[in-house]
């Protein structure tokens, strides 16, 4: 169960949010196998004085369409993460127009005792999941 948490800078119309949040869901289905249902997303849209998101010393341009994608998420292999890495940049450039210089990942990983989808439960651990 990823939990995705997009930041990125004001003024994206609503149609270009969603386009945003279902390319990358899609995404995130076929790199990680995880139930279509399966799907937590946040967006925080910034004033762009609240944002810098730099390159990290390696020359990568970034404009004010810059998104940020926070994911927590149960572990992934290395081959999953750099396959959603790889696909998400090439299909949010496709479908939303957005550079691939202009996608920043973030992913932390956790264990299932750290989830709960509610009821006061475990659903992980207890095994309903």
């Amino acid at each position: 169960m990823p939990l995705l948490h997009f930041h990125v800078i004001k003024g994206r119309k609503p149609e270009a949010l969603r386009a945003l949040l279902d390319t990358t869901h899609e995404t995130m289905l076929e790199a990680f196998k995880v139930p279509a249902r399966d799907r937590y997303q946040i967006v925080s849209e910034h004033e762009r004085d609240h944002m810098v998101i730099e390159d990290t010393g390696l020359g990568i341009p970034r404009t004010d369409q810059v998104v940020l994608l926070q994911m927590t998420s149960r572990p992934r292999s290395k081959e999953q993460i750099t396959t959603f890495y790889k696909l998400l940049a090439e299909r949010l450039h496709k479908r939303c127009g957005l550079a691939p210089s202009d996608l920043v990942v973030s992913i932390v990983q956790n264990a299932d005792e750290h989830w709960s989808f509610g009821l006061g439960r475990a659903q992980f651990v207890t095994g309903e999941l």
